[in-house]
């Protein structure tokens, strides 16, 4: 394991500038680590369509808390663009929150700091028992093997959601199930000027990771060899990373200003009705946020290269989620802790999650049949069946980072025009692990 500020100070050379669609007493900028045992700071992740919906969606909970307990929890929204940079800072200087969401794809590499409270057995005890949670939401909690650094809140996963008016206008029937089947749909509805057939967010680093990742599995690529290493540059890795930004370069199904877009941009053009598909993660409270009726979307599994999703090379989506963790020098350990049980009660889940249109993570809250809607129902499917977790190593968060930028400066090329080759897809992602291997 790397001491904190190795850790920390590595991942901050790589200019870490995360956006999402996947943290955690007193801010970084704020002073202490909980200002008395009956105040917590509570850094929580942007997950609606804006930071406002987020505090209206969080603090009736959070008032409901500090009523049964006396404990008032300060709560702070953080765009996903600062979110990992202000934990990093966190970990070395010690002024962090109390509690605080992460992408569940960095609980790895924020566990190798050391800052993070280890969820063992007496911790999961005081919160119900690990028992509690689902196998997949427990599997992106840190290195296999070791108490995880943190506890799943929400869970998601990709899907490929489209426009049905736009669909019919094109007289198409049904969304496409391959990557084939996807182009040749998208290149229907982009033939009229002016609008698309599929949106991307070319600035937005940790989803570029989340595509690739995917269609890496498809290739047959995991970017990271089986004790750990950087490996972007195999033939499968060149490839996902090709046929991702290729969807711009040559399939001509994504628009180039796309390459400029980041967090829930090309949302928006979907509820607009200039794009006609989108992959992303839980959308549907967003759509709902941004005007759009449940009856004008649809939801299919994200595309495979042919047959049904399942493992291996049928993968189609990484295991999206969020956790909530704890920094271990908070002054108040035990508040902490009382309000990760209250967020992962059964009662919050089904709030917080139906709120967000996620997954509970927890077992009796999953169950509930509010989450069997059809809209939930194939995130629900995806999870069980053809997801795969994103690696669980010290270094995922540099990699979000550092092939995260090489796919955004490859949108950029495509964008202006300039040629997308297996030879420039390498060597952008040759510059990406030597940057790796140099930290």
């Amino acid at each position: 394991m790397r001491s904190i500020r190795a850790a920390a100070v590595g991942a901050v050379t790589l200019s870490l500038a995360l956006a999402a669609s996947a943290c955690g007493g007193g801010s970084a900028t704020g002073g202490g680590s909980g200002d008395s045992p009956k105040t917590l700071t509570y850094w929580a992740s942007n997950q609606g369509a804006s930071i406002e919906v987020d505090k209206k969606v969080l603090q009736p909970e959070l008032d409901k808390f500090e009523k049964e307990t006396g404990i008032k929890v300060k709560l702070e929204v953080v765009p996903w663009s600062d979110l990992l940079n202000r934990i990093l800072t966190a970990t070395t200087s010690g002024q962090g929150p109390d509690v605080l969401n992460i992408g569940n794809t960095w609980s790895a590499s924020l566990q190798a700091t050391g800052a993070l409270l280890p969820w063992d057995g007496k911790n999961f005890d005081a919160i119900g028992g690990r028992d509690r949670f689902v196998d997949s939401a427990l599997g992106s909690t840190g290195v296999q093997g070791e108490d995880p650094a943190a506890v799943p809140l929400y869970s998601m996963a990709y899907a490929l959601y489209y426009n049905k008016k736009m669909f019919a206008d094109a007289g198409i029937s049904e969304p496409p199930a391959t990557w084939d089947e996807l182009v040749e749909t998208g290149r229907k509805i982009s033939k009229d000027g002016g609008k698309w057939g599929l949106g991307a967010e070319g600035s937005n680093l940790s989803n570029n990771i989340h595509q690739v990742f995917v269609l890496g599995k498809q290739h047959g690529a995991d970017f990271f060899t089986a004790d750990g290493k950087p490996d972007f540059t195999s033939d499968g890795a060149v490839a996902a990373v090709k046929q991702y930004v290729d969807l711009m370069a040559k399939d001509k199904v994504v628009a180039p200003g796309n390459a400029e877009y980041a967090q829930n941009q090309s949302l928006s053009d979907f509820a607009k009705g200039k794009t006609a598909m989108v992959l992303w993660q839980t959308a549907s409270a967003t759509f709902k946020s941004l005007g759009m009726k449940d009856d004008e979307w649809g939801v299919a599994p994200a595309p495979v290269p042919s047959g049904a999703p399942g493992t291996g090379k049928a993968t189609n989506s990484m295991v999206a989620g969020i956790n909530l963790a704890v920094f271990k020098n908070t002054h108040n350990r035990d508040g902490a802790t009382e309000f990760v049980k209250f967020m992962t009660s059964d009662a919050e889940q089904k709030i917080l999650n139906q709120a967000y249109g996620s997954i509970p993570p927890v077992k009796a809250a999953q169950a509930d049949p509010a989450f069997g809607a059809p809209s939930t129902a194939v995130l629900r499917e995806t999870l069980a069946t053809s997801a795969a977790a994103l690696p669980q190593v010290p270094d995922e968060s540099q990699f979000e980072t550092a092939v995260g930028t090489a796919v955004k400066e490859l949108f950029a090329d495509a964008a202006a025009g300039r040629a997308v080759t297996t030879e420039s897809v390498k060597a952008r992602l040759a510059k990406a692990q030597q940057q790796m291997l140099a930290k």
